[in-house]
């Protein structure tokens, strides 16, 4: 997931409208009312669903003969998305992330499609769309979501007779099984703290009771609000202490991928991290059942996921072949595209019609409270930006400095305060 900085300035905004104005796009000699094929580019950030995504884009060109799609797959795509954005170089179909500043940003600056009444958004359920409207208007179609929680292993759970925690009481009693199993209960991943993201965002969810009481807490109170002795940051502070007390040996340098090792080759009994490691998992061949659980609270039944919209669609409204781009939008709105799209990657679809699995499945843990109450909106979605978050609570992870991290989150959300 990429997170980036909201600041850009008026006179910054003044001089992209002007560069979208005067760019030419790219494909701008390929006319489509002159009856020559159009070329438009959808902008890739699912890298790892490349493979789908370039069978379902020749599904579509079978279609629509008249459209070639040309996916593009680059290393470090947030960073070279904006500098795109910045630059009027704005490809005509994006999947971006809709609850990142920099979207809401863009699609206030006007360099998105106004979606609100496409007919494509009927096809998107529970109304997942509204959740990301900016001024009353949809810029864009979220067609599945990730859901973050903890990845389990279900075999070796079953033999020492742990459930699945239903509330934080459990989940402390589950910990201290395995610990005397001899195995350890986390895989954390320390040199890479987005991945602990997901689990302080939830920790401070479910013990404040929920996402707009933790914004509360963290982003809407006075300036120096956050103090040691809050009893929701002691609570924050248990949750912490959890994984950072129960780790497996050499977490401290350990990456993402050291993480998934330790956890598919059974090391680890317990992974926290988001729908998109699903694949990574698999990939290791586990020789056991893996299932998920969401983050409990202290009691049964509140139990919460985060997540956001993963694949998600926007139209530059620049583009010079608007049509096009939309009868592929449109494409990716129906059941034939995302059930292709769901049966590797597996995270919950938001699209009408398609068939998923049941709360069995690897991700039915998470996957059975996505678009409910108990799925929340990463609570960036009113930041400004994300990064020195998950730095603060992985700094805290290492250090166990209760006075350090909360100085760190003050400094982190003081400025923000001003437009309180």
């Amino acid at each position: 997931m990429n997170k980036w900085l909201r600041r850009l300035s008026l006179v910054g905004l003044a001089a992209l409208g002007l560069t979208l104005a005067g760019c030419g796009n790219k494909q701008a000699s390929e006319e489509s009312h002159n009856g020559k094929k159009v070329t438009i580019e959808y902008f890739n950030q699912k890298k790892e669903m490349s493979g789908t995504l370039k069978e379902i884009i020749k599904d579509f060109e079978k279609k629509n003969p008249d459209i070639h799609v040309k996916e593009l797959d680059v290393p470090d795509a947030g960073t070279v998305l904006k500098t795109r954005m910045l630059s009027g170089d704005v490809p005509d179909v994006i999947n971006i992330y809709p609850q990142n500043i920099d979207y809401q940003e863009w699609a206030k600056a006007g360099y998105f499609e106004d979606m609100t009444n496409a007919p494509y958004i009927k096809n998107i359920k529970n109304h997942y769309a509204d959740q990301f409207k900016i001024n009353g208007k949809i810029y864009n179609a979220p067609l599945s979501a990730n859901v973050y929680g903890f990845f389990y292993n279900a075999t070796e759970f079953e033999k020492l007779g742990i459930k699945p925690p239903k509330t934080w009481a459990d989940f402390e009693a589950a910990v201290e099984k395995i610990k005397k199993s001899g195995k350890a209960p986390f895989a954390v991943a320390g040199t890479e703290p987005w991945t602990l993201n997901g689990y302080h965002q939830l920790s401070l969810a479910t013990v404040t009771g929920g996402a707009k009481q933790a914004n509360k807490l963290l982003r809407y109170s006075a300036p120096n609000g956050i103090k040691v002795n809050n009893p929701y940051i002691q609570k924050d502070f248990n949750r912490l202490n959890l994984l950072r007390l129960n780790a497996q040996k050499n977490w401290r340098g350990a990456s993402y991928n050291d993480a998934v090792v330790s956890f598919a080759s059974g090391q680890s009994l317990i992974m926290p991290n988001g729908s998109w490691a699903l694949p990574m998992i698999n990939q290791q061949k586990p020789k056991f059942k893996v299932r998920t659980f969401a983050f409990p609270a202290a009691k049964p039944n509140h139990e919460m996921t985060v997540g956001s919209g993963d694949l998600a669609l926007s139209i530059s409204s620049k583009s010079k072949h608007k049509k096009a781009a939309e009868k592929f939008v449109a494409y990716m709105t129906t059941p034939a595209a995302m059930q292709k799209y769901y049966d590797v990657d597996g995270s919950p679809v938001a699209v009408k019609g398609v068939k998923q699995k049941g709360p069995n499945s690897q991700l039915g843990g998470l996957s059975q409270l996505a678009f409910t109450k108990h799925d929340m909106v990463w609570l960036a979605q009113d930041w400004t930006s994300e990064n020195d978050f998950f730095n603060l609570t992985a700094s805290y992870l290492m250090t166990g400095n209760k006075q350090q991290m909360v100085n760190d989150m003050n400094t982190f959300f003081n400025p923000m305060k001003a437009a309180n």
